[in-house]
């Protein structure tokens, strides 16, 4: 369904076009009318109010509290969407901002992670500077297509830290182009938008996160005066972003009530459309827990770079980890003698060194990640068990 809402649009974007060649108009001219009439903004309004629909869709929470999230995280993408599509939408001069932060969340946004974009275009090449810091992870990802136009992303380009090369004091210059060039060179095509810098933490008090800046090569030292047709496709783009994102994942979590207080694998195609990491496998799933109930999660983990999991809202959102223990990785977990791990999930605090709350919720989605498995080693499914909190040694 989701694709083809987009489908349709692209194809009216054509027929409009055509429309456009035969009456002698050009877009310059419809779009400079649609800001001075109100059009483009009245657009935008009336694209917001569709994207409520994503509320209301099978399989999602009806009660005031959960209804009431759904619609707060609406308003975070709206946020998150002016300012990634309007105020931060040039791609001949592009900045690294956190659109994905604590108080934007979106597709299960990870709580050890430290998120940057820029958005880019494959007309133009661009250089990446900065310096490496202490972070436990870099990853620098291209990506193609837009949740606003395409229905999803797809992977393009990938550089991670083990292959950045860095002077002593840890500084580096990536080039971002379609051919190969310099000794950091990370991919872009014609249809690439988006560049996404992906940063991991162990030990958030302790790490200090990359500092980084990016710009178009040979291109101008200030930007360019904003233009109608930006504001335009700007406002387009980002009500077709608040519109499209939530419609996406909640019937990804509808899906996951198929295997609810589980975590299978998830398909990895599916993630890699949405924008996840190519190099990480996604146990994606949803939970539900009465007040006396618990979830128990046991796992002897494999050989692999770190693992992290995560505990979010129906709408897949990730818990208030400022606050709250809703997350846990390699480095925070505590391990039994044989290297295996207990989770507990409830509602009340548990003797479990490994306890996670619910802040409040009956229900949710979930997220278990193992990033980057050993070579040869393969994926394992946690065993989860629903308990009475009682029963809990």
């Amino acid at each position: 369904m989701q694709q083809f809402i987009f489908s349709f649009l692209n194809l009216f974007r054509r027929i409009r076009n055509a429309f456009l060649r035969i009456s002698g108009k050009t877009e310059a001219d419809v779009t400079r009318q649609r800001i001075v009439n109100g059009k483009a903004w009245v657009d935008f309004c009336n694209n917001l109010k569709a994207a409520g629909a994503a509320l209301a869709y099978p399989g999602t929470p009806r009660d005031a509290f959960q209804q009431a999230e759904g619609i707060r995280y609406l308003s975070r993408l709206v946020r998150a969407g002016l300012e990634a599509y309007v105020e931060h939408n040039d791609p001949s001069f592009p900045s690294l901002n956190r659109m994905v932060h604590e108080t934007v969340k979106l597709g299960a946004d990870n709580p050890d992670n430290h998120y940057l974009n820029a958005q880019i275009s494959g007309k133009y090449e661009y250089r990446i500077t900065g310096k490496r810091n202490t972070i436990h992870y870099v990853g620098f990802f291209t990506q193609n297509g837009n949740y606003g136009s395409t229905g999803g992303l797809s992977p393009c380009g990938v550089l991670e830290h083990f292959d950045l090369k860095t002077d002593p004091e840890g500084n580096f210059e990536i080039i971002l182009s379609k051919e190969p060039k310099g000794d950091n060179w990370l991919k872009i095509e014609e249809d690439t938008s988006l560049l996404m810098v992906r940063q991991t933490y162990l030990d958030r008090d302790k790490e200090s996160p990359i500092e980084a800046r990016i710009e178009v090569i040979n291109g101008n030292k200030v930007p360019d005066p904003m233009t109608p047709e930006q504001v335009d496709e700007g406002l387009r783009t980002a009500a077709l972003f608040v519109a499209g994102a939530p419609f996406l994942f909640a019937k990804w979590a509808r899906g996951f009530q198929k295997h609810t207080n589980k975590l299978p694998i998830f398909d990895p195609e599916v993630s890699n459309a949405a924008g996840g990491d190519a190099n990480i496998i996604y146990h994606h799933s949803h939970w539900r827990l009465s007040e006396d109930e618990a979830l128990v999660i046991e796992v002897l983990p494999p050989e692999c770079d770190t693992w992290n999991f995560q505990l979010n809202n129906y709408w897949m959102e990730s818990l208030d980890y400022r606050y709250f223990p809703i997350c846990i990785n390699k480095h925070t977990a505590r391990r039994q003698n044989d290297g295996s791990l207990k989770i507990v999930v409830s509602h009340k605090r548990t003797n479990n060194p490994n306890w996670l709350y619910t802040c409040g919720h009956t229900e949710g989605t979930m997220c278990w990640r193992w990033y980057r498995l050993a070579n040869g080693v393969d994926p394992v499914e946690p065993s989860c068990k629903v308990m009475q909190v009682s029963e809990l040694s």
